[in-house]
């Protein structure tokens, strides 16, 4: 579902939403509220590459 909502947002530039959701049978406010937690979701992937990389140093700290 992720995908639909990434091309709705590549989209909206030369399409409008509406009929973007409507082709692609998804809710306006589901695209909406996606794209609210857009922010969100870079946050967690930050944090996450944050760990990956601390993980990694202790790992090669310990041999």
């Amino acid at each position: 579902m992720n995908d639909v909502y990434v091309f709705i947002e590549a989209e909206k530039t030369t399409h409008a939403v509406a009929l973007l959701c409507r082709l692609l049978k998804v809710a306006r406010s589901s695209f909406y509220a996606w794209m609210a937690g857009e922010q969100a979701r870079a946050a967690r992937r930050a944090a996450d590459d944050a760990l990956a990389h601390e993980i990694t140093v202790l790992h090669i700290a310990s041999r």
